[in-house]
């Protein structure tokens, strides 16, 4: 009795705590690339499950079967060398689950790589996304406006995010926009990324990174072209500009809410030189017009 009660209570304080759990954001997509990962997790969680059912259904059937209390006293099992149609059950469908998931990762793979199908068309938003102890510095380049721990980002537009580092290497990750990637301190990483609509969406660091690691987060808020036009000519109007003493007391270890400057720090600061893009898919059907457009934009942006 005292151990079904234990089970009970088990049960019982379990269901109270999931039930205060938030929905996991990367099943709650708000643009393409993310709405493609969710898809591949969705399909590994029930291809898993279904594994999983079908071995505890055999587990169950063999046990009830051939439980030692059907047999009699004097039973013993016939000597079976193997069998084939078992072995190439318990191999074969092994190897279809691996073809399977290696054919759908790879196609992934090279869809959230690229600038999302349904906005090929479209001007990438050019944005770089540096992390320093421990906080996100976003420079716009084109725009000349930087914010620190939080993004403002347009609607139904691409995002071309440059990942660099000040310190440690961080990871860049929106979890309803995408995957998360790398930012390292000697190159530079692209991430493209598109909001399919207006909101509010978290952002942070998704590798340990030292002590102030869990606050190593930011806030990305999706707009209208409209509202992100009126955003930047605000900044230009009110904020103050960025100086390079100012950025050098922006790097020092610590947390600090969010700020805007007029300027960037690409000016004093650049990114490093070196950048690992998608030059090696360039060859890639629809891949080298757009690598061809990311180069002529470093290369605008290096003249000036």
């Amino acid at each position: 009795m005292k151990m079904k009660w234990a089970l009970f209570t088990m049960i019982l304080t379990v269901a109270a705590v999931l039930s205060g759990c938030e929905p996991l954001l990367v099943l709650d997509p708000k643009g393409p690339q993310a709405e493609a990962q969710a898809h591949d997790i969705m399909l590994s969680i029930w291809m898993m499950s279904g594994i999983v059912i079908v071995v505890f259904a055999i587990l169950i059937f063999i046990l009830i079967k051939y439980r030692a209390s059907k047999q009699s006293a004097d039973y013993e099992p016939p000597h079976i060398e193997g069998n084939h149609i078992v072995e190439a059950i318990c191999v074969g469908i092994p190897i279809i689950i691996v073809i399977i998931l290696s054919i759908v990762s790879v196609r992934s793979n090279y869809e959230v790589e690229a600038i999302p199908a349904k906005y090929e068309d479209q001007k990438p938003l050019v944005v770089y996304a540096s992390s320093s102890n421990w906080k996100w510095h976003f420079s716009y380049p084109e725009e000349n406006i930087e914010t620190v721990n939080y993004l403002y980002i347009p609607a139904n537009r691409p995002i071309e995010f440059k990942l660099y580092s000040y310190g440690p290497i961080t990871s860049f990750w929106i979890p309803q926009l995408g995957g998360q990637k790398y930012a390292m301190s000697d190159m530079v990483n692209t991430l493209y990324l598109a909001a399919d609509g207006e909101g509010e969406f978290d952002g942070r660091n998704a590798n340990f990174s030292g002590e102030g690691f869990a606050q190593n987060t930011f806030q990305v808020t999706s707009m209208s072209q409209a509202d992100f036009d009126d955003w930047v000519k605000e900044v230009h109007e009110t904020a103050k500009p960025l100086t390079k003493e100012k950025f050098e007391e922006l790097l020092k270890p610590g947390h600090l809410g969010r700020s805007t400057y007029n300027g960037t720090h690409l000016e004093f600061s650049p990114a490093p030189e070196h950048n690992h893009d998608m030059s090696d898919m360039s060859d890639m059907p629809g891949m080298s017009d757009s690598h061809d457009q990311e180069s002529h934009e470093e290369s605008a942006h290096t003249h000036h």
